[in-house]
């Protein structure tokens, strides 16, 4: 059970400054809106109930907003008093004000629970109906090929694999997850999240991000939101040249595939900053940008972030 605010208070005599009271956090916008005395000596208390004094609101439950469906997310707000907070076995970051963000897998089951745990160790939970998804799924009469990475090609892969791990699990210090996210450039979208092919019933690997196709190699891509970089590397065997950009609370970019990077790592980056341009590095069959978005280990799709292709 949630306990509320006390409902009368008295404001001490060491908050009084010039012999005007200072106001609560929220109380408003004008400073002098509160209860005034002549000096310090004949403060009293002051009732809650006293329309120029305002409480905090006592939030007894999540409040959250967003997409609701599989590759989707939400940003919201947790039950005041939490102390941590989780979607399913993920932990969420909260802020000071208990904001946070959470996202749900590409494969997502058709339900998630929020759990909020409190001060005294009791929790609060909010169950949350994950929408299902028509995927592009592609079914071909081919067997899957065969075979798997060569020794020689996983000796120079697995400093790749270890690079970007490092850089997808950084914990910045920015709130641009807050923001609501632009795209990186225009053009055509070649390639969608979530498409996949079935080899005669076997399941290849799916789309993990979306694919923006503008004709020609060279055109400038900018950041979707505010966020430090924490890869920026050219020549990775199927990325080629790549850049990731953390934008908090465990939500990160990437760009494959660059012909230019702008950028270092350790920059802070504001939204519309041009980062680089795009190329066909790596394994690439042309010149497009590869962007995509995770949250922890939950691939999320863009396109959810910014609506339609302007």
């Amino acid at each position: 059970m949630i306990k509320t605010a006390v409902a009368s208070f008295v404001i001490p005599t060491a908050l009084l400054i010039g012999g005007c009271a200072a106001q609560p956090a929220n109380a408003g916008d004008d400073p002098a809106a509160g209860v005034e005395f002549a000096s310090a000596s004949d403060a009293e208390p002051v009732a809650a109930s006293d329309p120029a004094v305002t409480l905090p609101a006592v939030r007894q439950d999540f409040s959250f907003a967003g997409e609701i469906t599989q590759g989707g997310w939400i940003r919201g707000q947790a039950p005041s008093g939490t102390v941590s907070a989780q979607l399913g076995e993920t932990p969420l970051k909260l802020d000071a004000n208990g904001n946070f963000f959470a996202a749900f897998d590409r494969d997502a089951g058709t339900s998630e629970l929020l759990i909020a745990t409190m001060e005294d160790g009791s929790t609060v939970t909010s169950e949350l109906t994950v929408s299902p998804r028509d995927w592009d799924i592609e079914r071909v009469n081919v067997a899957r090929r065969a075979g798997g990475a060569s020794e020689s090609f996983m000796r120079r892969r697995q400093p790749e694999l270890d690079a970007i791990w490092d850089a997808r699990i950084a914990d910045s210090d920015t709130d641009g997850w807050k923001e609501d996210f632009i795209w990186p450039l225009s053009g055509r979208i070649s390639g969608r999240f979530g498409s996949q092919r079935i080899y005669r019933g076997e399941p290849g690997s799916y789309h993990s991000g979306i694919d923006i196709a503008t004709g020609g190699s060279g055109d400038p891509f900018v950041a979707p939101a505010s966020g430090v970089v924490t890869l920026a590397v050219e020549g990775f065997s199927l990325e080629g040249n790549l850049l990731i950009i953390d934008h908090g609370a465990g939500l990160n970019s990437a760009f494959l595939h660059l012909s230019q990077i702008d950028v270092q790592e350790g920059d802070r980056v504001e939204q519309g900053q041009v980062l680089g341009r795009i190329g066909s590095s790596g394994r690439a069959t042309g010149p497009h940008l590869h962007w995509s978005l995770k949250w922890h280990l939950t691939r999320l799709d863009p396109i959810l972030f910014t609506g339609p292709m302007p």
